[in-house]
């Protein structure tokens, strides 16, 4: 009985750090998408002016703006979109049927989401003198800096289990942070998004990953798994063990039976 205490104990508490970290990551873009829905000046005067800095910054340099042209298509939504389902379709196959599912479904909620915040804002895109690239649609939030945030800090979750040091996890999370960085400047850099657009983006695309995270985690614990902790060991620690093991130990995917 106090084993069974103990261990709702601690599931409550990592329930609620997550929850915490869900609510750090969602409170940059609510406070962002109720500046740019009330239109507060301030905000609206610091984008049109960092606009105009990171665009007239990247005119100056010659094919500078070809370069963002295509490296912004590279790791555009469709990349992550396509990395998603191969993801899926290899843990499907290796037998991770759950965490497959955890994959395309955040992937595809990441999208829906960003479209349908998209239509309720409904935000004109910077229009900047000599434009050399154009996108369609609204504006708030950047699906493009949503989709490498998610896509990126997805992947990096399902890599962390085969990765067996600490440095190349350390590595993991810096390269999927450049990644998502570096598709937000180039927005800004072309000319199609203000500042407040990508930092929604990302913000809304880790909010996203954080929440499904959380729900895999509470699935985990549901069906009598060990807790794990996402950001240092991945949603399924058990990815790095060979089948035979990890059904001897704890079971996976759709459960062959409880343990405990």
């Amino acid at each position: 009985m106090l084993d069974r205490q103990g261990t709702n104990q601690r599931l409550g508490v990592r329930l609620t750090l997550a929850t915490v970290a869900v609510t750090l990551f969602a409170m940059p873009f609510m406070l962002l998408l109720v500046l740019v829905l009330s239109s507060f000046e301030p905000l609206n005067n610091f984008d049109e002016g960092m606009a105009r800095l990171f665009y007239g910054h990247a005119l100056s340099i010659p094919g500078y703006t070809d370069f963002l042209s295509v490296a912004t298509e590279v790791f555009g939504p469709w990349t992550w979109r396509v990395l998603a389902v191969l993801a899926a379709i290899w843990l499907w196959v290796r037998g991770w049927p759950r965490l497959a599912v955890w994959s395309v479904v955040t992937i595809t909620v990441s999208g829906l989401l960003n479209l349908a915040v998209k239509e309720l804002v409904d935000r004109a895109r910077p229009i900047l003198p000599d434009a050399v690239s154009w996108a369609p649609g609204p504006s708030f939030p950047s699906g493009h800096a949503m989709a490498a945030a998610t896509g990126t800090s997805m992947l990096v979750l399902l890599l962390l289990p085969v990765l067996k040091h600490r440095w190349t996890h350390l590595a993991a999370w810096i390269t999927a942070a450049a990644i998502t960085v570096f598709v937000a400047y180039s927005r800004v850099g072309l000319g199609v998004h203000w500042v407040s657009d990508v930092v929604a983006g990302v913000a809304l695309g880790l909010a996203t990953v954080a929440a499904t995270a959380t729900g895999y985690e509470t699935w985990r614990r549901d069906e009598g798994h060990r807790p794990a902790v996402p950001y240092e060991e991945g949603v399924e620690p058990e990815v790095s063990e060979a089948p035979e093991e990890a059904d001897s130990v704890e079971g996976r995917g759709f459960p062959r039976g409880q343990t405990s």
